[in-house]
């Protein structure tokens, strides 16, 4: 059985329930979070092959009420493919085996991740290495070390976007 895509939907109905809840004119604590436990949490993947990188990412956003599904290299994104697709990618350039500019060129020829932004993040700065991942379809690309500000202002402005 082929899954659907029925985020947008999701999105919807609980905007309307939401919209509701706000009219009633006594908001009952319940109600609310039951509305915050049911809504959909948007699903961040970390390609990375830096541990710390990975727990930062991982403190950051589950503390942000994001999903985070992380991997050291290509040879572990079979564990988080069959999670379900992802709502943003932040890819490291400098994987082992496969780097991330190849990876991204796989990811953007599927049709389940080709819409899916992707952000490059490393410690390679050169505008070569810019140029090539913005090429590779890229939506953003970040330093490392990177400021956890910016990480969280690019993941909302991408996800709005998206």
């Amino acid at each position: 059985m082929k899954r659907i895509d029925c985020r947008d939907l999701i999105s919807q109905i609980h905007r309307k329930i939401e919209d509701k809840v706000k009219a009633d004119p006594v908001v009952r604590l319940n109600d609310l979070r039951t509305i915050r436990e049911t809504k959909p949490r948007p699903v961040l993947w970390l390609i990375d092959d830096d541990n710390s990188i990975r727990r930062a990412f991982n403190r950051i956003f589950e503390g942000d009420s994001y999903v985070v599904h992380s991997a050291a290299g290509a040879s572990e994104i079979e564990q988080i493919l069959t999670l379900g697709a992802p709502d943003l990618i932040f890819l490291d350039i400098g994987l082992p085996w496969l780097d991330g500019f190849e990876l991204a060129r796989l990811m953007k020829a599927q049709n389940e991740l080709c819409k899916v932004p992707i952000v490059f993040i490393s410690g390679d700065d050169s505008i070569q290495s810019m140029k090539k991942g913005f090429a590779v379809g890229a939506h953003d690309y970040i330093k490392k070390p990177f400021d956890v500000a910016l990480i969280r202002k690019t993941v909302k402005t991408l996800l709005a976007l998206s």
